[in-house]
């Protein structure tokens, strides 16, 4: 019984270990192993797929991070391709922003008893702050032919309002170059 012991105590305490070292990885190595990349190639990327340009906000919510990472997801076939960029902080993991961006061709659809409350945006189009699951709300409006949805953890909601959420998504609003198109 003593042995049988030692070897389950054994068995868990390897187990302990090898989790504490996995939980400890930075991010700067998990997230390359998940398909993200920096932000600027993920859009590039983005960009080329779709042969157009993309403005994203030059706001970002009130908030510390430590890692932005981007990524394109080809699901062989446009309907469900999409950007993710994410933004966070090691140190205060409830510092977490998403970007989510399709086009408005394969948006995805909004249910009315999602819906807290609507904006207007600078530029006449409606934002609808969403309650997306028990631990994320966000903002999601079209600009340009995209579909944009701005994700913000629920424990931060306090930090970051609704209307913050807004003027992130107005300072979209801003002149661009015409870039030519991809070959």
């Amino acid at each position: 019984m003593l042995i049988f012991s030692i070897f389950i105590c054994g068995v868990n305490n390897e187990t302990a270990s090898a989790k504490t070292i996995n939980e400890s990885r930075p991010f700067e190595e998990l997230y390359p192993e998940i398909g993200y990349k920096t932000v600027e190639e993920a859009v590039k990327e983005f960009e080329h797929h779709f042969n157009q340009d993309l403005k994203l906000p030059l706001r970002l919510p009130p908030l510390n991070f430590t890692h932005h990472f981007g990524r394109f997801i080809d699901a062989d076939g446009d309907i469900n391709d999409h950007l993710e960029l994410e933004f966070l902080n090691d140190k205060s993991p409830e510092n977490h922003y998403f970007i989510f961006v399709r086009p408005v061709e394969h948006k995805i659809p909004i249910k009315d008893k999602r819906i807290v409350k609507v904006f207007k945006l600078k530029y006449g189009n409606e934002a609808k702050f969403i309650n997306v699951s028990e631990s994320f709300v966000a903002l999601v409006f079209e600009r340009d032919d995209w579909q944009y949805m701005l994700n913000i953890s629920k424990r931060i909601s306090e930090k970051v309002s609704p209307e913050m959420l807004v003027e992130i998504a107005n300072s979209i609003d801003y002149p661009s170059e015409k870039k030519k198109p991809f070959e």
